[in-house]
Formats: C-alpha cells, structure tokens, sequence
C-alpha cells in the first residue's frame, strides 16, 4: 500500500490533465480530417479546465466538504497512471486506443475519490468530472472506429 495524502494525488491528477493536454495536442497535429482535430482541440480545453479545478481545490479553494489536503489515503494510484510508451511508429488506431484508456482510467480516478468525499457540491464536482471523461473516451473511440475502420469508396 501506498500512503499518499490528497495533496499528492490532486498533483498526481493535474500531473494527468497536463499530460492528456499534450497528447490531445500531439494527436490534433497528426489528423488530417479537420473534425478530428477539432474534436483533439475541444479535449485539450477540457482537459486544461479540469486542471484548473484541481489546483483550484489544491490552493484551498473549496472549502464546504472538502478534504484536508495532508489526509493520507490509499488510492491505488499506480492502476491509474500506467500508461504505455508513445513511440514514434505507433499506428494512429493504437495511439487512439492509449487515449480511450487513459480516459477509462480518469473516470474511474474520478469515481474514486469523489466516494470518498461526503454528498455535496464537491462530490458532485468529481461526479461531473468523471462524466466528462466518460464523455471524452466516447469521442477518442469514435475516432478510433473512423481510423480502425475506414468507409470504403461507394460502401
């Protein structure tokens, strides 16, 4: 077990929105159809939005059904940060796969610390942001399903 206390973890979660900024940013570069960049440049605001709620909860700004920060709690961080290499020859299908699971994984980090917090606006917060994760590894695997699977000429 690891003791990690919430303040380690918000970290570990802006750690997370920061890096799926930069892959989202890196996959909008590669595409060439235009909605699929624009669907990358929507997840990297997004993903930036939800690293300022959790620096905005790290710097004290919540403050009804908030945590203390220093509370030590094991949440079995190291089954949400696992992530494959990116390398320089990977398929876009494959790279499109890393994000679903990476926003798999930050639904269920969601998940697990807004059940931790009591019912109220911050439970509600982390509820939300889970949804949206949700919400967004939709997306990734509709763009994987076009690259996957592209329509034939005529079918």
């Amino acid at each position: 077990m690891i003791d990690m206390t919430l303040s380690d973890v918000l970290s570990k979660g802006v750690q997370r929105e920061i890096e799926s900024q930069r892959l989202y940013t890196d996959l909008g570069q590669r595409v060439k159809k235009s909605a699929a960049r624009y669907a990358f440049d929507i997840l990297v605001k997004e993903e930036f939005r939800h690293q300022q709620i959790l620096e905005q909860y790290l710097s004290g700004g919540f403050k009804e059904g908030a945590l203390d920060i220093r509370q030590v709690v094991d949440y079995r961080i190291a089954e949400y940060l696992q992530q494959p290499e990116v390398g320089p020859q990977m398929a876009l299908s494959d790279i499109f796969i890393i994000a679903a699971n990476r926003e798999k994984h930050s639904n269920e980090f969601y998940l697990s610390l807004a059940s931790l917090h009591p019912p109220g606006d911050i439970r509600k917060l982390l509820e939300k942001l889970a949804s949206e994760e949700l919400g967004h590894k939709n997306k990734v695997e509709s763009l994987y399903t076009q690259v996957a699977f592209p329509q034939t000429d005529g079918g």
